[in-house]
């Protein structure tokens, strides 16, 4: 877990930056969500699983050819970072003073 101290004159100081914070995760779990709706997408275009995907395809496997294998295997990139930074601001705790 991580600790954020936040050393502050007065209250409004503290609150914009959880504020900033909060807004920031909000931000990632839509980009989340948009991300795992076009991973499902091509599964169930292919109806295969991501994981069988990056093992066994190749772009030749796929209608849209090198496009749409790099955006396939893009999403998936995306979708790891995007799990990995809300962990990370998940594990947050705020102590003021």
């Amino acid at each position: 877990m991580s600790r954020v101290k936040i050393i502050y004159d007065n209250e409004d100081a503290g609150n914009l930056v959880k504020r900033a914070l909060l807004a920031e995760k909000k931000r990632l779990e839509l980009g989340l969500a948009k991300t795992e709706r076009e991973i499902k997408g091509f599964e169930e275009r292919y109806q295969v699983s991501s994981e069988i995907f990056l093992k066994e395809f190749s772009a030749e496997d796929l209608a849209g050819g090198d496009e749409e294998y790099v955006h396939w295997a893009g999403e998936l990139k995306l979708r790891d970072r995007i799990v990995q930074r809300l962990e990370k601001l998940e594990g947050v705790e705020y102590v003021a003073h």
